[in-house]
C-alpha cells in the first residue's frame, strides 16, 4: 500500500503546479475501524477551502490538474461533493447512467463503463475512488460513521445525505488514472464489479433503510439498488 502510495497519488501531487496541504492516512495498524472514521480524523485537519479524499492509487492528469479542478468548483454555485466518476439518474441502465473520463489498468486506458463528458454534470452518487467537498459543507455534513461503519459507500451516503440538505452533486471532467481496473460485466449482474464483499452488503443495507423515505432507487458504480425490496433479493438481479 504505501508503495503504491508513493507511486501514484503522492508523486502526482508532486508534480502538480497549485500548492496544496497533505494529510495523509496511514491505518496499517487497524486505528480506524471504517473509511468514515479515517475520513473525518481527515478532513477536521483540513484547513483549506476544498477537501479532496482520494485513494492512494490515483494519479492526476495533468500537471495542472488542481488548478483546473478549482476552477470548475468555484464555478458551481451549489456545490456540496464532486468527483470523477458517477451515476446520474438518467438513463435504462448502469452502463448509460455512468460519467466519467478515468482511465484504468496497466497499460492505462479509458474506462469502458459510462459516459464521458465535457462538463460537470449533476448526478446522484459519486464512486469513492476521488471526491472533493467544500470546507463548509464538510463543518455541516461529516461522513456517517454509524451507517457506513465498513469501507464501502461513505461516498454514495454522503451524496445522498448532501442532496437532502440541498446541496449538489456534481462529476467533474477532470481526467485521472486509477489502478483498480474492477470486474467486468460479462453476466450482467446487478454488480458491475462482479461478486461483492458482505461488508458492502452490510454498508448497503443501511443505506437503503436510512434514505428509503426519500429515494426509490439508489445508483452506484456497483449497480442500482431498490430501497424497498430486501438486498438479499437484488444481489443477482439483471439490469
Amino acid at each position: 500500500m504505501k508503495k503504491i502510495f508513493n507511486d501514484f497519488l503522492l508523486k502526482s501531487l508532486k508534480n502538480q503546479t497549485a500548492e496544496f496541504e497533505l494529510i495523509g492516512i496511514d491505518n496499517t495498524s487497524n486505528e480506524f475501524k471504517s473509511a468514515a472514521v479515517a475520513l473525518n480524523y481527515g478532513g477536521i485537519k483540513a484547513r483549506n477551502k476544498y477537501i479532496m479524499f482520494a485513494h492512494q492509487d490515483v494519479s492526476f492528469i495533468p500537471d495542472t490538474w488542481l488548478e483546473d479542478a478549482e476552477k470548475f468548483l468555484n464555478s458551481i454555485a451549489d456545490l456540496g461533493i464532486a468527483g470523477v466518476a458517477g451515476m446520474s439518474e438518467s438513463g435504462n441502465s448502469n452502463q448509460e447512467r455512468g460519467r466519467n473520463i478515468i482511465k484504468h489498468g496497466e497499460p492505462p486506458e479509458a474506462w469502458s463503463w459510462g459516459s464521458r463528458i465535457q462538463k460537470p454534470e449533476p448526478v446522484q452518487t459519486l464512486d469513492e475512488c476521488l471526491v472533493i467537498v467544500p470546507k463548509s459543507t464538510f463543518d455541516v455534513l461529516k461522513f456517517d460513521e454509524k451507517t457506513c461503519d465498513g469501507w464501502h459507500l461513505y461516498a454514495v451516503d454522503y451524496c445522498l445525505s448532501a442532496k437532502e440538505r440541498g446541496f449538489g452533486v456534481y462529476v467533474l471532467p477532470m481526467e485521472v488514472y486509477h489502478l483498480s481496473k474492477g470486474g467486468v460485466n460479462r453476466k450482467k449482474l446487478k454488480s458491475v464489479n462482479g461478486s461483492l464483499p458482505d461488508d458492502y452488503y452490510n454498508n448497503l443495507k443501511k443505506v437503503l433503510k436510512k434514505h428509503a423515505n426519500t429515494y426509490k432507487i439508489i445508483y452506484t458504480t456497483c449497480g442500482e439498488w431498490n430501497t424497498i425490496y430486501p438486498v438479499t433479493l437484488q444481489k443477482c438481479s439483471f439490469f
